[in-house]
């Protein structure tokens, strides 16, 4: 039954995104699948007497629990909206064109945006209401709950009005939270039982797995020196929404323009003076990295701003070739430039302008003159090879800064957002582990063959890089973590570095006993670094969606990732087992797949209770959520009879190899074909 679900999950996913209208979660047969897979359960609790082992009894029950809570809250749960507008009582909601009334009424007084310190981007969105004759503020992950409903803020309106969920759920959300935790419970029976199937898997084994750089050398081009360079870095610019160090922007800058964060030994904040100062000069540089059709009109893989003019020129229609349009966003990044359009770093009224933007009428004459002729005077400090001079106008520049805006990062947030900065790697490291991981695990399948250890100098080797990439990684992430000022686990590069993380600490618990584990882990930490890395070296500290403004979103994914690293190492040593010894690896991998399997049930109750207190819905049938569903299932089944459902060795590691299919396509295949609210880049 576990792989008939799976297999419907799958085939849902694909049904709903094909043809949008039809809900497969919402029919009547899916709803009858669910409830045979209730009835195989109670089947099996009696069939195999579980309640003479009360960790599966535990694990079944929860699983009934759980469909009981989904079927309460789709039979007798209430979900709606309802529009509120200032000064006006409201007790009536909408319910999927059903009018409801609440057993009260709620007034909003004023709803109000509430932006990041000295920025325009929104931080949170509060309804101040009054409820049943008491004042209350709703906002995101901060819900009102009374009289047995719960209101969370879902929309705004220009003219003041504010859009509140309402949801009323008497019984489901206590049977499904009833589940989530009776499974917890058996998992960690299950894995802690003396006498359990994983205290036999941890007396077992060792752990397996298997499986360019280029350098350019030519005239550098003119810019300002390294030391000015790092002064105009100092300075403040609002950029992507947020008050960050200018260098932060010029990184970005020059990695759109190059793919790497420097160019010739240049720091990027001397590339983005360069193209400030010596315009003229860098025009003709060689240094714009194109691909595909950009790269077939161009004549080259690097070329020249002015080699790019003819995208100037495609202005009939939109360009549909993906590198034409990556190719036209960095001609028009560099003119947006030299325009004086890109850098917004005098901060004047609450908002920041750039030099050419209309400024405010209130802004004071001198202020006025000081915008207008800064780049000109500059200019000419520039051509007059006056740095001191040119430092002390940057320098003047950012106490400006300071005094006009109050959002500008200092002390700690500021140090670890230019260190963070100065920490960019690129994909050498990416590269680097992978090609010491496969030389160090060829080499110990050699010695494995031969029943000989693997030799200490390289041992204590790949100890040392192992330590220092984790430490390195640690490092970055804190740094993300202090200048952003929320836990850096919103996007694809952060839960990759954070598996990567993982991994290298599994691998360094590992490697006493397990000497293969150090090769497995650097290999595997070098794929996540790879594929971190693909879009460029370390993304920008950016603000959080205030949606994502909460300590579950670190919780969710932290171990979300912890479950998904172990299943890459489950999926290598599958791998090592139908190449070596499958009886042995097979063990290693029943060593990973308890506390995988655990893992991943506790991230997405995580993430359920989260979406509950967010939108008022513990599950929604999500693409994301959904294979993870499928995906926990897929990993369970040969974990069924103690792990003695699948009988071959060669079987069951077969099918560890095969399995993470599964979590590619949840982290990836989603993001690409699917969609959904989980989706990112």
């Amino acid at each position: 039954m576990t792989s008939v679900l799976a297999a419907v999950l799958a085939a849902g996913t694909v049904a709903e995104r094909l043809n949008p209208d039809h809900r497969i979660y919402d029919s009547w047969w899916f709803a009858a699948l669910l409830g045979v897979a209730a009835a195989l359960a109670v089947v099996a609790i009696v069939k195999r007497r579980l309640w003479e082992k009360p960790p599966l009894l535990m694990i079944y029950a929860s699983v009934l629990l759980m469909l009981a809570g989904g079927a309460a809250t789709s039979l007798v749960g209430v979900h709606g909206s309802m529009t509120l507008q200032p000064g006006k009582p409201t007790a009536a909601f909408d319910d999927n064109g059903r009018t409801r009334e609440l057993p009260f009424s709620m007034t909003l007084e004023n709803f109000e945006v509430v932006p990041y310190s000295g920025t325009r981007s929104p931080m949170d969105f509060v309804s101040h209401v009054v409820c049943d004759g008491q004042r209350s503020d709703i906002s995101m992950n901060r819900i009102l709950r009374h009289d047995g409903y719960r209101f969370y803020q879902e929309d705004y309106g220009d003219d003041g009005s504010s859009t509140l969920s309402v949801a009323h759920d008497p019984w489901g959300i206590g049977l499904t939270y009833a589940g989530y935790g009776l499974l917890m419970a058996g998992l960690v029976l299950l894995m802690a039982g003396r006498r359990g199937p994983y205290r036999r898997w941890l007396r077992g084994g060792a752990l397996a797995l298997t499986l360019v750089l280029a350098s350019q050398a030519s005239a550098t081009p003119n810019t300002i020196p390294r030391a000015e360079a790092d002064a105009m870095g100092r300075m403040y610019v609002m950029y992507k929404g947020r008050i960050c160090p200018l260098q932060t922007m010029a990184k970005d800058f020059t990695t759109k323009l190059t793919g790497s964060a420097t160019y010739k030994g240049l720091t990027p904040e001397q590339v983005l003076a360069g193209w400030m100062f010596y315009y003229d000069q860098w025009i003709d540089e060689p240094m714009i990295k194109v691909k595909g059709e950009a790269s077939v009109m161009a004549g080259a893989k690097r070329v020249s701003l002015s080699r790019l003019h003819f995208l100037d020129t495609m202005t009939v229609g939109p360009l549909s070739d993906k590198n034409l349009r990556g190719a036209n966003e960095k001609y028009n990044l560099v003119k947006m430039l030299a325009g004086g359009r890109l850098l917004k770093h005098f901060p004047v009224d609450g908002g920041w302008y750039g030099q050419n933007d209309e400024l405010p009428m209130s802004v004071a004459d001198s202020d006025y003159m000081f915008i207008r002729l800064w780049q000109s005077y500059c200019q000419e400090l520039v051509t007059k090879a006056d740095w001191k001079g040119l430092a002390y106008v940057f320098d003047k520049t950012r106490i400006y800064q300071t005094q006009h805006s109050q959002g500008c990062p200092v002390g700690a947030r500021l140090k670890a957002e230019r260190l963070y900065n100065a920490m960019t790697t690129g994909k050498w490291l990416a590269m680097v582990s992978i090609t010491l991981g496969l030389a160090v695990f060829a080499t110990s399948l050699v010695m494995q063959a031969r029943r000989r250890k693997l030799p200490r100098a390289i041992r204590i080797g790949a100890l040392a890089w192992t330590v220092l990439l984790t430490a390195w990684l640690l490092a970055t992430m804190v740094l993300r973590w202090v200048a952003g000022g929320h836990a850096p686990m919103a996007g694809g590069f952060d839960s990759m570095n954070l598996m990567a993380i993982v991994i290298g600490l599994v691998a360094l618990g590992l490697s006493h006993r397990h000497p293969t584990a150090l090769p497995i882990g650097m290999l595997t930490m070098g794929f996540c670094l790879l594929v971190a890395m693909m879009s460029g070296s370390n993304p920008p500290v950016t603000n959080l969606m205030p949606v994502l403004n909460s300590p579950l979103l670190t919780l969710h994914v932290a171990v979300i990732m912890c479950s998904y690293a172990l299943f890459f190492f489950v999926m290598l040593g599958g791998v090592a087992g139908l190449l070596v010894d499958g009886a042995t690896y097979r063990r290693l991998n029943l060593l990973m797949l308890y506390p995988a399997v655990a893992l991943l049930s506790l991230g997405i109750i995580i993430g359920a209770v989260w979406a509950n207190i967010s939108w008022g819905t513990y599950w929604s049938w999500d693409p994301k959520e959904t294979w993870a569903l499928i995906t926990l299932l897929i990993y369970a089944l040969p974990l069924i009879d103690g792990g003695h459902a699948i009988k071959s060795d060669r079987a069951f590691n077969t099918y560890c190899m095969l399995a993470f299919l599964s979590v590619a396509i949840t982290y990836f295949g989603v993001n690409l074909l699917l969609g959904g609210m989980h989706s990112y880049s």
